[in-house]
């Protein structure tokens, strides 16, 4: 009986749990084993709750609208020139926020009746399907926003906004204008891979005067890249031709065949400098890097190789050997030389007549002041001295003193740098004016194979080679020099008159005829034009070349050859004769060749021999020179030539 009885109440027990709401059975099994517990969901494998949970489509939609925050605010914060630390932070909070929103996903779901815990919602495909159709929904729309911002960005921002504005009057290059860009149904626009234009950098420091600065930075950085062997650097000239125009990067990638281009802003205050650059695509137009620096003044040379390091990198050139010592090579870390150093840097590339040397000069000794072993400083001063010493004063003691001084400049800055080609060109300079002919040429070799992207090494270096009779190589290299300085009428008119000294004239008049387009005031291109006419025998053309510039001294000696051939002796008379009141002995050599086309063979011998004892520069010409051709067979003649030891 009491079996019986015992079986009954556990029967009666049992039937009481399960009358027991279904409520108050979760309650008390919550306070035995937690809450949810037994929720299905748990029961998954964790892929497949972070994918029921919709974890992967919030990442994704996070991301996408991340991204589509970062690139505008980074060009705004550029405009209005927040710190770096501005971007960095934006960055470090998108990438905290990432887990707290991926925790978020996975603790609450989107449910008809609003946001609750996952666990306390049913399990259901349905509701999980609502909830990823409306993150879908999301996802597509935040992607066509970002769609049509990237359409916007390469044809409207990038042009007006992401390219600094320049805060200076228009400044002075209008090269750009004479070349207009290649029309639409050209060929396809295909640049070497690893070729860069650098455009000079806006100065924003508010102060037009420090101008000089942001120029000379650039150039300096421009410089910087030229030493890295992998990459084809667009020479200065043409790059500052566009300098106060604002031009569209496809059409400065055009007209400088360029696969990308540098640009970007200065900003200087006492002790510090902000940089930004950015690195555009040339033929899609699309960024390929960009970055803002702050650095002290004395840091400026470790930036230069950071700066061309990140560019190298952007356009995937492999880096080979001790880079940043070869871009620092010669430079200086004292913040008061390399401004000096700018400044002299500017004042020699603004020379138009050899008087103008003197400031040059001034400034570069500044810098050599302020630090002894700044290599590129004596470089530099070297250069200025040998082309004032070639000028006006040419044929008097001082002269002498100039070229000696220029000497001593060359050699300190190589035995501070030896492998700097600054300083073998500068040698190679003194050398030339020195009547050293082979010297000369063993320098301008050395430079030209220590920078071989340095336009203006290659269009000295190959102009000399071509008047020591090494006509493909100077040619060769004149050429290369155009190519990286398209723009520049300097590199044109070297390249022409290599061209006159290798007698392929017709390429000569077109070369001298592309100097006037891209600089109608470049005047010693009408001289040489009309000089080349002359060796055609067009001597019609010659007059009419040289007499559009009639006050250059170039032009003199044109008129005075061309005005005989035309019958016109007195005039040529009067030519020469002005000529010589003002130059004096300075001229000797160009004197000889005058009278040596006037068949007057004892004055152009005489004259020949004033050139010899004044040491007169012009004397390089002789070897190649077809105006010396009526004197070639005369034994003075030919005793000069082996006095001067011409290279073979």
């Amino acid at each position: 009986m009491l079996t019986v009885s015992l079986r009954q109440r556990s029967r009666r027990v049992t039937t009481e749990e399960q009358r027991e709401p279904l409520s108050n059975q979760v309650k008390r099994l919550e306070g035995e084993v937690g809450p949810h517990a037994h929720h299905p969901l748990l029961k998954l494998s964790v892929f497949e709750q972070l994918k029921h949970r919709n974890v992967f489509r919030v990442a994704v939609l996070y991301l996408v609208v991340c991204w589509l925050i970062l690139d505008p605010l980074h060009v705004v914060f550029h405009m209005l020139d927040f710190p770096i630390w501005a971007n960095r932070l934006v960055v470090m909070l998108m990438a905290v926020g990432l887990p707290a929103v991926l925790i978020f996903a996975w603790v609450y779901e989107i449910t008809p009746e609003g946001l609750k815990p996952t666990v306390d919602v049913p399990y259901s495909d349905s509701i999980r399907k609502l909830t990823g159709r409306r993150l879908d929904r999301a996802i597509i729309a935040v992607l066509a926003v970002a769609l049509a911002y990237f359409v916007g960005d390469k044809f409207w921002i990038s042009k007006h906004f992401r390219a600094p504005q320049p805060v200076t009057s228009a400044a002075k290059g209008t090269a750009s204008q004479s070349n207009p860009a290649p029309p639409a149904a050209a060929a396809a626009f295909t640049p070497p891979p690893h070729s860069i234009a650098v455009l000079p950098f806006v100065n924003m420091s508010g102060d037009a005067s420090q101008e000089y600065f942001s120029d000379g930075l650039t150039e300096e950085l421009l410089n910087s890249l030229s030493r890295i062997n992998e990459l084809q650097v667009a020479a200065r000239t043409s790059s500052f031709s566009f300098q106060g125009e604002h031009p569209d990067i496809s059409t400065v990638a055009h007209k400088l065949n360029v696969a990308a281009v540098l640009e970007g802003s200065v900003r200087r205050s006492t002790h510090t400098v902000r940089i930004s650059a950015q690195l555009v695509n040339g033929a899609t137009g699309f960024h390929l890097w960009s970055q803002t620096y702050d650095r002290d003044l004395g840091d400026v040379l470790q930036l230069q190789t950071e700066i061309a390091t990140a560019v190298a990198s952007a356009l995937e050139v492999t880096l080979l050997g001790d880079e940043a010592a070869r871009i620092e090579l010669g430079g200086t870390r004292n913040p008061a030389a390399f401004d000096a150093y700018l400044r002299g840097s500017k004042a020699f590339q603004s020379v138009r007549e050899a008087n103008d040397v003197p400031g040059a000069i001034a400034a570069y000794t500044e810098a050599i002041r302020l630090d002894p072993n700044y290599a590129l400083a004596f470089a530099g001063r070297s250069r200025a001295l040998s082309s004032y010493a070639s000028g006006p004063i040419t044929a008097t003691p001082a002269a002498r003193e100039f070229f000696d001084e220029a000497q001593a400049d060359a050699r300190q800055a190589l035995k501070l740098a030896p492998e700097l080609a600054e300083g073998h060109m500068a040698l190679a300079r003194f050398f030339e004016g020195s009547l050293d002919y082979t010297r000369a040429i063993q320098q301008y070799e050395r430079a030209m194979s220590l920078a071989p992207g340095n336009a203006e090494v290659l269009g000295e270096g190959g102009r000399f080679a071509a008047y020591m009779g090494r006509f493909d190589a100077g040619l060769a290299a004149a050429h290369r020099a155009v190519a990286l300085d398209p723009l520049n009428q300097r590199s044109r008119s070297l390249l022409g008159e290599a061209l006159l000294a290798a007698r392929r004239y017709q390429e000569a008049v077109a070369a001298f005829g592309e100097v006037i387009s891209l600089d109608p005031d470049y005047k010693s291109a009408y001289g040489n034009r009309g000089l080349t006419y002359y060796a055609l025998r067009d001597f019609q053309s010659a007059r009419s070349s040289c007499e559009s510039r009639p006050d250059y001294w170039i032009s003199q000696w044109c008129r005075a050859v061309a005005y005989d051939k035309l019958g016109r002796h007195a005039d040529a008379k009067a030519e020469l004769n002005k000529w010589q009141a003002r130059a004096r002995d300075a001229a000797a050599y160009q004197y000889a060749t005058v009278y040596a086309q006037w068949g007057d063979t004892a004055q152009a011998l005489e004259w020949l021999a004033t050139a010899m004892r004044v040491r007169d520069p012009a004397l390089e010409y002789m070897k190649t020179d077809p105006l010396m051709d009526p004197l070639r067979n005369e034994p003075r003649f030919q005793a000069v030539m082996r006095k001067l030891r011409f290279p073979d």
